[in-house]
């Protein structure tokens, strides 16, 4: 049987043909089924950041500002404060953020922390939050173990209670225990007003309202 060369170059252009498109085939990306990222998935994975200056006027007493940064990535939260523990004091905090609920929301960050400045210590601490309907309960509270004299060791807490009529609006009771500046009182308790305006929200607090020299803070906070 003869073979024209028109039959030759036929088959091999077929073979060239069928090896060229068994390598396109293995050598192209494979397809899977996995579905995207949920949104809770790309929450956990983006990072979020706070700064909120809190502003003392304290009757016949020095004025001051307490800053506080913060930062969210999934699980880690990380917090840096000043002038909280005391004055001209700092401190670092490291913590984990458990969440969970729908209709009762609740979230709650366990956290350590160190003291440097005018006082010195170590700090486990906690930031919680517990939300239903339009009401919410907020509270935040360290113990300080002072490195430097035991019986300066203190707790302190600051605490609120808010309902929220509208998205961009609320109000509410606030407490509060400190050693940052001089009071007769062990647990502070006030009245507080919060507006929002998209990443900015904007509080004053009046503490201790039945005192005929109450205290004011002004707190401005910046979420993004």
């Amino acid at each position: 049987m003869k073979t024209t060369g028109s039959t030759i170059l036929t088959t091999l252009l077929f073979c060239a043909g069928f090896a060229w498109g068994q390598e396109t085939a293995t050598n192209a990306p494979a397809l899977t089924n996995s579905p995207p990222l949920t949104a809770r998935e790309e929450t956990e994975k983006a990072w979020s950041f706070s700064a909120a200056a809190y502003t003392y006027i304290i009757p016949d007493d020095r004025e001051y500002v307490q800053p506080t940064i913060t930062a969210d990535r999934g699980w880690l939260h990380l917090e840096a404060r000043y002038n909280y523990e005391d004055l001209n004091t700092g401190s670092l905090w490291g913590g984990y953020n458990f969440s969970g609920g729908d209709k009762l929301a609740w979230e709650i960050t366990p956290m350590l922390g160190g003291v440097f400045g005018d006082t010195s210590g170590v700090a486990p601490g906690y930031k919680g939050s517990l939300g239903w309907w339009k009401l919410e309960l907020y509270s935040e509270g360290e113990y300080v173990f002072d490195t430097d004299d035991s019986s300066e060791s203190f707790f302190y807490n600051w605490s609120e209670l808010t309902l929220a009529p509208l998205d961009w609006f609320r109000f509410g009771l606030v407490t509060q225990r400190t050693r940052v500046y001089e009071t007769d009182r062990e647990v502070q308790r006030g009245l507080l007003v919060g507006f929002s305006y998209k990443m900015v929200d904007l509080t004053t607090y009046v503490i201790n309202p039945d005192d005929s020299k109450p205290t004011f803070v002004v707190a401005v906070a910046l979420n993004f």
